[in-house]
Parts: structure tokens; sequence; C-alpha cells
């Protein structure tokens, strides 16, 4: 009885954006809750691993997007740390003080955060692409002091182009409102949205599908020319020195691929949504709530990905796991 009453006392606290009606409000509100506090966790527990690994494996610091990847990790990490305010207004009962203070800073950090993963994924693919086109002038274009520039510009660019929503100026792009205000009073602008996709994500797609097309072209180029030499030069030792030497950038270039491609197949839903919902074709508080949280997902996808795809991370991961575990002998 008091577990029952308990459970009606979080559903009458909370906005349930894929309630449909007071026969499953309950069941709903749990499913949420489940849902937002696992997440929060893998998050968390995802990225604390990574940031641990990449201390822990120096070899991971000769590829300079090692800065990148780092960057990302702990604006996940972050992310995960944000969502522990929706998580705890689910366990603790929302009050409703200073909601609309509390919706709008979780909804700025939120959006500026993923801006922070998106513009670095770009970045990525524009440092590959560097390092195959131009392999003689890379490291005198790209240096550390450069990388660190271009991180701060990062930041400081993704928390500006969000600072608008501050001032009435529309919803910075989160969805899935837990807060009852964000979602009945907070309401998305099609010329804000326009202003977002024209200045974030348009051109980080844009970027990335120009810079893994060509990466992807050059190295069947190669691919072929080391092919036609072998056939011709079968006991050349040259060629396999060569094919050698590309094998790691190309490999490498797969995974940072796999990771922009899960990012943008997770975030495209939501993107989709953003846009009709922001021209009033649609609005779907299920969807809403599926959209944002899949795409939060991406947080902890990265750290999977890169776990099953990169043979030093994951020779970083089991080292990590020798010193957590202590000696018995």
């Amino acid at each position: 009885l008091n577990m029952s009453s308990s459970v009606m006392n979080i559903s009458e606290h909370l906005s349930c954006p894929l309630g449909f009606g007071h026969y499953n409000a309950v069941d709903i509100c749990i499913l949420e809750t489940v849902v937002i506090v696992l997440l929060t966790f893998l998050i968390i527990a995802g990225n604390l691993t990574v940031i641990f690994v990449f201390h822990c494996a120096p070899l991971l610091h000769h590829y300079t997007t090692s800065y990148f990847i780092q960057t990302m990790a702990y604006a996940d990490l972050f992310v995960g740390v944000s969502c522990l305010v929706p998580t705890l207004s689910l366990l603790h009962y929302s009050t409703g003080v200073h909601e609309s203070l509390t919706c709008q800073v979780f909804g700025y950090i939120i959006s500026v955060l993923k801006s922070v993963s998106m513009a670095c994924l770009a970045c990525i693919s524009v440092d590959r692409y560097l390092a195959i086109t131009k392999p003689l002038s890379y490291n005198q274009l790209v240096t550390p002091c450069r990388l660190r520039i271009c991180i701060s510009l990062i930041w400081i660019y993704s928390c500006l182009i969000f600072l608008p929503s501050f001032f009435g100026w529309g919803k910075p792009g989160y969805h899935g409102d837990i807060f009852e205000w964000c979602a009945t009073s907070w309401l998305t602008n099609a010329y804000f949205t326009g202003f977002i996709v024209c200045l974030l994500y348009a051109p980080a797609a844009f970027v990335i599908c120009f810079t893994y097309f060509h990466i992807f072209k050059i190295c069947r180029q190669h691919t072929k020319e080391i092919s036609d030499r072998r056939a011709r030069f079968p006991n050349h030792e040259g060629d396999a020195a060569g094919e050698a030497g590309h094998s790691p950038d190309r490999r490498y270039a797969m995974v940072l691929f796999r990771i922009t491609s899960v990012f943008y197949v997770l975030w495209l839903p939501y993107i989709i949504y953003f846009l009709l919902e922001s021209s009033r074709v649609l609005e779907n508080p299920a969807l809403s709530f599926l959209t944002t949280w899949l795409a939060i997902s991406n947080s902890f996808c990265n750290c999977v990905i890169y776990s099953l795809s990169n043979s030093v991370f994951r020779l970083g991961l089991r080292r990590l796991k020798l010193w957590s575990v202590p000696n018995v002998f």
C-alpha cells in the first residue's frame, strides 16, 4: 500500500510526456524514470572510463585527434552530470520552485555540450583529411597550440550560439520535457531553429561529408596503386612498407567514421522532430521524449564504439582493469 501511494505521488508531481491517459500514467512515469536514471549512470560511468583510459594509455596521445576525443568525453561526461537534474527531479518529486529557470539552464547546457561534440566531430574529420592529403606538412599545420585554440573556440562558439534562447527567442533544442513548464510554456521557434540549423547542424554535416568522402576516395586510390604495383613487382618490399604506413590511417579513419555515423544516426530523428515541431507540423509528446533521450544516449555510445574498434584503447582499458584489481598474491 505504501509503495502504491509513493508511485501515485510520483505521477502527481511529474509531467509525463508519454502518458496518454490516467490508466497508464503511472507505468509511463516509471518507464521514464528507469530510462533516464539508467542513461545517466551509463553516460557518467562510460565517459569516466574513457577519460581514465586516455590517461593510462600514452600511445593514444600520438594521435592529434585525441585532443578532440578527450574534449568529447568531457562534454559527454557533463551531459551525464546534467542529466542528474531530471533524475533527481523524478526521484525526489518536483516542487516547481524556479522550474522555468531550471528548465532553461538545463536545456541550454545540454544543447551547448552536444554542440561541442558535433563541432569536435567536424574538426576530427578535418584533422584526418589534412593528415591524409598533406602528410609532409601536417605536423607544421596541426600543432598542439593550434589544437588548444581550436578547442577553446569550439566551447566559446557553442556557448554563444544558444544564448538567444535566454532572451525569449525560441527553445535551444531540448525536448522530452520532464518539467511541466518546459512542455507547456517554453515553445520552439521556427526562426531560431533555422538559425541553429544554418550555423551549426548544416555546416558540421557538410564538413564531415566532404572530408570523409575525400578521405575514403584517397584511401581507395592508395589501395589500388599498391595492388597494381604488387602485381607488377611481387617482390618489391617498399610497397609493403607503404601499405603498412597507410593502414593505420585508414583503420583510425574508420573508427572515427563509425563514431560520426552513430552520432548522426542517433541525432537525425531528434533534428527532424526539432524542425517539424518548430514549424508546427508535428507535436507529439511521445516522439519528443524518445527522440531526445535517443540523442542523449549517444554520449554513452562513443565509449562502446571506441572500446570495440580501437586496439590501443582496449589495451589501455585492460591496463586500467589490472590496476583496479588488488594484488592478492
